[in-house]
This record gives C-alpha cells, sequence and structure tokens, in this order.
C-alpha cells in the first residue's frame, strides 16, 4: 500500500508579484517594484532602525515626516499597517 504525500505548497502568486510603490512609499522603501512580504518587510526594518515603536505600547508605531504621508495621522496599530500600505502599491 502506497503513502500518498501532499504536494509541497506553493506561495501564492499574487503575493508573489511586484508591486510598484507610490511615491509617498517609495521614500520608506525605495523605488523598485516589489511583492507585498518584502515591502512589510521593509517598512518594519524601516521602523525598527529608526525606533517608531511607541516605548508605551509597541503595537503602536509613531509616524516621523516619511511614514506620516502614508498614514494620514501620527500613530497607527501594527494591524492598520498592512491595509494602510497596501493602498501605496499599485
Amino acid at each position: 500500500m502506497a503513502t500518498s504525500q501532499k504536494p509541497a505548497r506553493k506561495p501564492n502568486a499574487a503575493f508573489m508579484k511586484p508591486l510598484t510603490p507610490s511615491p509617498d512609499l517609495a521614500a520608506v522603501i525605495g523605488k523598485e517594484p516589489l511583492p507585498r512580504t518584502e515591502v512589510t518587510k521593509k517598512i518594519w526594518e524601516y521602523i525598527k532602525k529608526h525606533d517608531l515603536q511607541d516605548p508605551a505600547n509597541r503595537r503602536n508605531i509613531n509616524a516621523d515626516d516619511k511614514l506620516r504621508p502614508l498614514f494620514g495621522k501620527d500613530q497607527v496599530s501594527m494591524f492598520e499597517l498592512t491595509k494602510l500600505v497596501n493602498a501605496h502599491l499599485k
């Protein structure tokens, strides 16, 4: 009796498709088209590098001059981040 193996899971093509950042987003991550996963990674690198997580509540991100145009406000939660950034991808 042969045992059946599940096929290796393929990454979702929509996630891997390079998207072009808006000028506001390009100011933070660069203007090269990137997959959503890489965009999120670069945003977090920027947040950590510039110490923008709120010290009182690490789930909140404080906007600096580059992030304010993306967020539209001075502070967002990490849960809002993806939705706000996706609005700046084509």
